[in-house]
């Protein structure tokens, strides 16, 4: 068995028994599929690990940075309270029309603000509203920027907040020297602020 096949093998496991797909998390998928969006999402293990780092935080503001089609968000937004809320920038139009549905079908609308355009503009105009820190953050845009998007949370969160950034492993090409991509440069760099 290939080891690609045995981690997939491995995911699934966990998957079926640790954070199984609703009507809704399987709707959101195929919408966004039907629609064309990219299949970058967050995978179910990681949805649930999300939502459950959000409550364990005992969070009730979340901003994402990257909405996609809002799959991830649906797992965000089930962990908050009633009276929750959670931002979530997006930069393409249609991604954030494919994700406003899914809400609204799950039933988390009341509870997720999608803004549109550039989550760099987006962000200032959000620091200007002033709002209360932000108990966590999720970035998971384009991989370039994370540096930029790393000292918004900073600015957006207080000590205490947790801030979790995706797909920094980049297939393993962080670890590359070699490797000057946008995506491993943005990456490397963010790290580097963490470290």
């Amino acid at each position: 068995m290939s080891d690609s096949r045995l981690w997939d093998d491995v995911d699934a496991y966990f998957t079926a028994r640790l954070a199984p797909e609703d009507d809704h998390l399987t709707a959101a998928l195929r919408d966004s599929e039907a629609a064309g969006l990219p299949p970058v999402n967050v995978t179910a293990a990681q949805g649930k690990l999300l939502q459950l780092l959000a409550e364990i935080q005992g969070a009730r503001t979340v901003l994402e940075i990257g909405t996609l089609g809002g799959y991830s968000t649906i797992w965000l937004a089930r962990a908050l309270p009633a009276d929750g809320r959670l931002i979530t920038l997006e930069y393409s139009a249609r991604h954030a029309e494919v994700a406003a549905r899914n809400l609204a079908r799950a039933g988390l609308d009341a509870l997720v603000d999608v803004r549109v355009g550039p989550a760099l503009e987006s962000l200032p105009k959000l620091a200007d509203e002033n709002p209360p820190p932000f108990d966590l953050v999720f970035i998971d845009a384009d991989k370039g920027n994370n540096p930029h998007y790393l000292e918004w949370a900073l600015r957006l969160t207080s000590t205490g907040s947790l801030i979790v950034i995706d797909n920094v492993v980049r297939g393993g090409r962080v670890a590359d020297a070699g490797d000057t991509g946008d995506d491993v440069r943005g990456t490397r760099a963010a790290i580097e602020m963490i470290g």
